[in-house]
């Protein structure tokens, strides 16, 4: 298990949906500071506008003008990090789950663990990796804010300490009294689900009914569940452990030939250019 960090040196973002006017100015400075290209509309999306290896948050879009942001939780105690058995997803001591390509041996437990559905696989790719929101972790420890709420116009979408934004949530609740989702008991979204998350949010809709979570998540950490199931079988916890590690020996081995014949390929392509011409 990991150790519960602070909120007061943790980092969260609180979405406000009543703010959200669907821009999606959050989309575009993501994409920008990542890189992804433009969206395609492959046959295992549901929408061309859906979470994907070019999209890593997303605008949901609902009747009446609502408008609803997606993108990973990075929960207080992440399932994915916890089903990751070579450790390519960690959660940081800032509070962003980061994810390293290097690590990742591609049997996506991490998308089957997480509660909220969030992680997506580049199928697109010759060598496919999962893909998701790191709340642009390396921009975190330069001092700077994630590029989505820097790039907000609205205040929709805030960042803080995760101290800071549970009480921005609070004072907006009294501040505005039957503006949020239950009116007489107002709810902030991912307080205390599946242990609490860094990603807020409130809403005058039920975003049950909007993001594709869980039902019934609890408040408790998933991997405290886990843990206390697989706990009681170390044998075959061990063994998949051992099976899975020599999938990784043999996944790893494969890339690193096909690089190195892929290299070898284009070292003769260039010697092939460089001869020179017959003038016989």
């Amino acid at each position: 298990m990991l150790p519960l960090l602070d909120d007061h040196k943790t980092y969260a973002i609180l979405t406000d949906t009543t703010r959200c006017v669907g821009c999606e100015a959050c989309v575009g400075a993501c994409v920008q500071t990542y890189q992804l290209g433009n969206d395609r509309a492959w046959r295992w999306k549901e929408r061309i506008d859906d979470l994907s290896s070019s999209r890593f948050t997303t605008i949901i879009r609902r009747p009446g003008g609502r408008y609803v942001r997606q993108q990973c939780r990075h929960c207080v105690s992440p399932a994915c990090a916890s089903a990751c058995i070579v450790g390519a997803l960690e959660k940081t001591e800032l509070g962003p789950v980061i994810y390293d390509a290097r690590k990742c041996m591609g049997c996506r437990y991490c998308m089957m663990a997480c509660p909220y559905g969030i992680p997506r696989y580049s199928w697109e790719e010759q060598v496919p990796l999962v893909r998701k929101c790191i709340l642009c972790y390396d921009r975190l420890k330069e001092g700077l804010r994630p590029a989505c709420t820097d790039a907000c116009p609205y205040n929709a979408t805030v960042f803080g300490t995760r101290a800071d934004m549970l009480a921005e949530a609070r004072r907006r609740i009294a501040a505005e009294p039957g503006r949020y989702f239950p009116k007489d008991d107002p709810t902030i979204f991912g307080e205390h689900e599946v242990g609490g998350t860094a990603v807020f949010y409130l809403s005058d809709i039920d975003l049950g009914q909007v993001l594709p979570w869980r039902p019934n998540l609890g408040n408790e950490p998933l991997p405290t569940l886990t843990w206390a199931a697989l706990s009681k079988v170390p044998p075959i916890a061990g063994g998949v452990a051992v099976a899975m590690g020599a999938v990784y020996w043999i996944i790893g081995r494969r890339m690193k030939l096909q690089a190195e014949a892929q290299a070898a390929h284009a070292a003769g392509a260039v010697k092939h250019d460089v001869e020179p011409p017959c003038t016989e």
